[in-house]
């Protein structure tokens, strides 16, 4: 896969899943427009893939939203793929989960993704073309104990994916949601109420049938195919990549 000449917006790109799909499309010859609240971690990664000054700021504000894609625009004059990387996680259940945690995560999960793809949409129909990736989760597909706000909003940024698709099918734009599994991220280890440890990850890494936990890496390079000419026939789908952890 190569995107030589084309230009993606990735959110959340500071680190994790977001930051190896900044890393794999620049690799691959992309322009990227690096997008997270984390202002150093981002400077990072756009240092490390020299593709300019990263834009730092919220995304659930439509406002920053609308600002992240002109940037695109004005640094180079279009805008094929975004990625909705951006996602943070409560690990409660209902009687434990505040207001304010339940608004901030449908916030950032959900109005994040709607907010930049809304903002998104029109340019690639000037271009007649785009491709979109959201970050679902396989927590959004079935239930999981302790996470109910997380797997309510993945679960919402389903059925984006789904109606956004059909909605923009004959603009020539795709869009599409990852769902990973497990994933060796810092929101794997974060909101834990015991000690992260390496008996932690060992844990988690036996609940998965493969008995290991995704490098993220491994799932930029599924957001990449989604991306790419590749996967031309692709649209409306939810492609889960969790290591066969919902096939039982």
């Amino acid at each position: 896969m190569t995107f030589t000449g084309k230009v993606a917006v990735v959110t959340g790109a500071a680190s994790g899943m977001g930051a190896a799909t900044a890393r794999e499309f620049a690799a691959t010859g992309g322009e990227v427009i690096v997008v997270d609240r984390n202002g150093p971690l981002a400077e990072q990664v756009a240092n490390d893939i020299n593709s300019g000054p990263p834009v730092i700021g919220d995304v659930s504000d439509a406002s920053f939203c609308k600002r992240v894609v002109e940037t695109a625009l004005e640094r180079h004059g279009r805008l094929d793929v975004l990625v909705n990387a951006a996602g943070i996680i409560v690990r409660a259940d209902a009687l434990n989960t505040s207001d304010e945690q339940w608004q901030r995560i449908m916030d950032v999960n959900v109005k994040g993704v709607f907010f930049m793809s809304r903002a998104a949409v029109p340019h690639m129909k000037i271009l007649g073309r785009g491709a979109i990736v959201n970050f679902g989760s396989i927590w959004g597909t079935v239930g999981a104990t302790g996470a109910v706000a997380y797997c309510a909003s993945k679960g919402a940024v389903h059925q984006i994916t789904r109606a956004m698709a059909l909605d923009h099918v004959r603009d020539g734009i795709r869009i599409n949601a990852v769902c990973p599994g497990e994933v060796n991220t810092p929101m794997l280890a974060s909101e834990r109420t015991e000690p992260v440890t390496a008996e932690l990850m060992e844990r988690l890494a036996a609940t998965v049938p493969l008995g290991r936990l995704a490098d993220p890496l491994e799932i930029a390079r599924v957001v990449l195919f989604l991306a790419s000419d590749s996967a031309s026939y692709i649209t409306g789908s939810l492609l889960t990549v969790d290591a066969g952890y919902t096939a039982r």
